[in-house]
């Protein structure tokens, strides 16, 4: 009885056992850093990026052509939300980071501006959507095109900054390995989708627990590598909850505009709501995989800080907006 107590008291705030399995992860490589720091074929970072793959091909397991052919009707409440997701957010933080970054944070800001970078997350963005009473097809449409368009758009934007601190930073090698690890294995999956998706579907609870573990997975090996070099020695709680600040203040902020946006351009509620939450959110899973290629394992786990808060509290926030959006829409 406690315990559903508990877990009812979570879910009505936007936290679940995810949440603080991450901050457990990140705990855990402070204190047993070893496992995470091992190379080789059965390593767990090496199992992590088999489970990367796997997580790419369910995903386009679960598409199908007619729910894409579905989504293409509404091309302005699709442009909406990707110059929102590709272009709004990195402009505005690259203009906070000007203004706001010292030396002493350069690392802090560079996964910030990873996080305006990244596409928008799939399985929550359709979640909140369902809930609130939006346009369902159209969020699983914009959610998945995000996440293709995220493995060239995302490098592209962060070899503004990589390159400029670090002339090694090879794009087109970084796009050849997401494209191998996530557009190869998307494709795979949406080619067999009609003889096998109904495996996809059957077991989608199932493979959601698979999709967290993974990144489970890869946020310990982040970590446990940054704590071995001791790389957060210079960053104290203050620090933390300043960037929970910053992020909590860049979803708003992105909310804002989107809010507006939909109102200039005439949008239905439904559509407004799609706009919104698909427009809003980042994916912590495209995060965990870039990371990887993108950034040197040393700092990978730093550069993933920033991600974890925002995925955090887009979650928390977004569960209260969407519930109160169903509110409104029931009792209207």
């Amino acid at each position: 009885m406690v315990k559903s107590s508990f877990t009812a008291l979570l879910a009505r705030v936007g936290l679940d056992w995810f949440i603080l399995a991450l901050l457990g992860m990140v705990g855990l490589a402070k204190l047993w850093p070893g496992p995470g720091i091992l190379e080789g074929p059965l390593s767990v970072s090496a199992l992590a990026g088999y489970g990367v793959s796997l997580i790419f091909f369910f995903y386009g397991l679960k598409l199908n052509f007619g729910q894409l052919r579905a989504g293409l009707r509404n091309y302005r409440l699709h442009l909406l939300i990707h110059l929102t997701t590709f272009v709004l957010f990195p402009v505005v933080v690259l203009l906070a980071r000007y203004l706001f970054q010292t030396p002493a944070t350069e690392l802090l800001w560079l996964g910030i501006f990873y996080v305006a970078a990244l596409p928008s997350t799939v399985s929550s963005s359709v979640v909140m959507v369902s809930i609130a009473g939006g346009n369902l097809p159209a969020a699983i449409f914009n959610a998945s095109i995000s996440s293709l368009i995220g493995v060239f758009i995302t490098p592209l934007w962060m070899s503004y900054l990589l390159t400029t601190t670090d002339g090694s930073y090879d794009l087109g090698g970084v796009i050849g390995k997401l494209t191998l690890q996530v557009i190869v294995p998307v494709l795979l999956g949406l080619l067999l989708n009609q003889r096998f998706g109904w495996f996809a579907s059957r077991y989608k609870t199932h493979l959601r627990y698979f999709d967290q573990f993974t990144i489970l997975l890869i946020v310990y090996t982040s970590f446990s590598e940054s704590f071995s070099r001791n790389l957060f020695a210079g960053y104290s709680v203050r620090d933390l909850m300043v960037l929970s600040g910053l992020m909590l203040g860049l979803f708003f902020l992105i909310y804002g505009f989107i809010w507006l946006g939909s109102r200039l351009l005439g949008f239905n509620r439904e559509d407004r709501i799609t706009a919104l939450f698909c427009g809003s959110k980042k994916s912590l899973v495209q995060g965990s995989v870039m990371a990887n290629v993108l950034f040197p394992v040393s700092v990978a786990g730093i550069a993933l800080l920033p991600i974890m808060v925002y995925h955090a509290l887009q979650l928390i926030v977004a569960s209260m907006l969407a519930q109160r959006m169903a509110q409104q829409g029931l009792s209207g």
